[in-house]
C-alpha cells in the first residue's frame, strides 16, 4: 500500500513542475534574447530586411485599427465622465479622471492585448512550425543562430508595436479629452497642459513607461517563447495557444497590479 502512494504523489506535483519549468524556459529565453538585442551583430545588414519586415507587420496593421477603436471608446467614456462630473459639480476633476483611467490604465493594457491577438499569437504558429520541422533544436545552443534570425525580429517587433500603438492612442485620447471638455478653443490649452503635467509627475511617468514596456515584453516574448519550448509537447495547436494566452494575461495582470500599487500606494 505504501508503494502505491508514491506514483500518486509524484503525479500530483507534475502540473506544478511543468508550470515552473515553462516559466523558467520563458525567463531563460528572454535573457538570451536580451543579450542578442544588445549585440551589434543582430542589426547587421543581413538582419535588417527581416527586422524591418516584422516591424511593419507588427505595427502597420494594428496602429490604424486600434487608434480608431480606442478613439471611439474614449469618446464615449470621456463623454460619460464629463457629463457625470458636471452634474455633480466636479468639472475640475473630469480631466484628471479621464487621464488617470483612460490614458494611464486602459489604453496601454488594451494596446498590449490588441497586439497580442493581431500579431504575436499568429506569429506563434509560424515559430511553432519552424520548431517542429525546420529546426528541431530551436532554443538550444545549436539553434541560437536561428533564434537571432527568426525569433529576435518578431520579439522586437511585438515590443515596438505595443509602444507605438499605446503612444499614438494616448495622444489621440488627450486631444479628444480636450475637445470634449473645452471645445475648439485655444484659451484653455495652458490650464489643460498644466493639469496633465501634474498628473504625469516624474514617478507616475516612469511607472507608465515601465508598465508599457513590460506589457510589450510580455505579449511579445511569452507566446513566442512558448512556441519554442511547448510546441513539440502540445496535444493540439488550440491548447498550446490557449496556454500561451493565459500566461500572457496572467503576467499582464501582475504588471498592472504592480503599477497600481506604485501609483496609488
Amino acid at each position: 500500500m505504501t508503494t502505491d502512494r508514491y506514483p500518486v504523489a509524484a503525479g500530483a506535483w507534475t502540473p506544478a513542475l511543468d508550470w515552473l519549468r515553462g516559466w523558467w524556459h520563458i525567463v531563460h529565453l528572454g535573457a538570451l534574447l536580451l543579450v542578442m538585442a544588445l549585440t551589434p551583430s543582430s542589426y547587421a545588414r543581413a538582419q535588417r530586411p527581416a527586422l524591418a519586415r516584422h516591424l511593419y507587420l507588427g505595427t502597420a496593421p494594428s496602429l490604424p485599427w486600434f487608434t480608431v477603436l480606442s478613439a471611439l471608446a474614449g469618446l464615449v467614456l470621456i463623454r460619460i465622465v464629463t457629463v457625470t462630473a458636471v452634474s455633480y459639480g466636479l468639472t475640475q476633476y473630469a480631466i484628471e479622471m479621464v487621464v488617470r483611467v483612460l490614458v494611464l490604465e486602459l489604453i496601454p493594457l488594451s494596446a498590449a492585448l490588441f497586439v497580442a491577438l493581431r500579431y504575436t499569437l499568429p506569429q506563434r504558429a509560424a515559430v511553432a512550425a519552424l520548431r517542429g520541422t525546420a529546426v528541431p533544436d530551436l532554443g538550444r545552443t545549436a539553434g541560437q543562430g536561428v533564434l537571432q534570425r527568426e525569433l529576435l525580429p518578431r520579439v522586437l517587433a511585438g515590443v515596438f508595436a505595443v509602444l507605438a500603438v499605446a503612444a499614438v492612442s494616448c495622444v489621440v485620447a488627450l486631444v479628444i479629452a480636450y475637445l470634449q471638455v473645452y471645445g475648439f478653443t485655444p484659451w484653455a490649452f495652458d490650464g489643460y497642459t498644466r493639469t496633465v503635467g501634474q498628473i504625469f509627475s516624474p514617478p507616475v511617468a516612469l511607472i507608465f513607461a515601465l508598465k508599457t514596456l513590460g506589457f510589450g515584453l510580455a505579449v511579445a516574448l511569452i507566446p513566442l517563447a512558448s512556441a519554442v519550448h511547448d510546441a513539440p509537447r502540445s496535444r493540439s495547436a488550440a491548447s498550446a495557444e490557449l496556454r500561451a494566452l493565459m500566461r500572457t494575461f496572467a503576467l499582464l495582470l501582475l504588471i498592472e497590479a504592480a503599477s497600481l500599487m506604485g501609483n496609488y500606494y
